[in-house]
């Protein structure tokens, strides 16, 4: 199976996330592609009341997509979300023990790379595909980790300038959201009051 993964804290998710997923099963035509709330993140602060949340707005986000799908692994594990132990499991259940799993990052992300859990062995179970986050990005930058055995390519999509942060401020302050999120995350979000504190 040919696999891809993108992984988040998806708070909330918005449309640039789901125009990468749609541009990388356009592209690469993976078998699947499967998004991965994190319920407990080791890089960010995060609300831990908001995880069951977050789960279901990329649930209904996602209703609409054909070979996408969300998968709740990081939410039965539990603890920190270590993507290592993610594409460990995932590994087993889908038997892909020679096969690389293709894994979406942006570029602001893929720079601290390093500083991840277990980096040395996670490098050798994923292909990244990286999306650039910034204006004025030079790939030079990134080359120093393909010295040192990182797998990965630098996708073109357009940079589009969604940020989380910015959409949860959006909403505190009651301003429109329905240009940045899709209709079942935007119902969702009033429904349960969400992001209003």
């Amino acid at each position: 199976m040919n696999l891809c993964v993108f992984q988040g804290t998806f708070n909330p998710i918005h449309n640039a996330h789901l125009r990468v997923a749609k541009y990388v099963m356009d592209k690469y035509k993976f078998d699947k592609l499967i998004f991965i709330p994190a319920f407990n993140p080791p890089h960010k602060n995060c609300d831990k009341t908001m995880a069951q949340h977050r789960f279901n707005m990329v649930k209904a986000a996602l209703n609409q997509y054909k070979n996408i799908e969300v998968s709740d692994i990081e939410y039965r594990r539990k603890g920190v979300s270590y993507t290592y132990l993610t594409i460990c499991e995932l590994i087993k259940m889908y038997n892909l023990d020679n096969q690389k799993i293709n894994f979406i990052i942006g570029t602001d992300a893929f720079e601290k790379i390093e500083t991840w859990y277990n980096i040395d062995e996670l490098k050798k179970l994923v292909h990244f595909i990286v999306f650039v986050r910034e204006d004025n990005f030079n790939p030079d930058k990134l080359e120093k980790l393909r010295k040192k055995g990182y797998d990965f390519v630098i996708e073109s999509l357009e940079f589009e300038d969604i940020s989380s942060t910015e959409l949860r401020q959006r909403i505190k302050n009651n301003e429109q959201i329905s240009d940045i999120v899709c209709k079942e995350v935007e119902e969702y979000i009033y429904q349960n009051g969400l992001y209003k504190s």
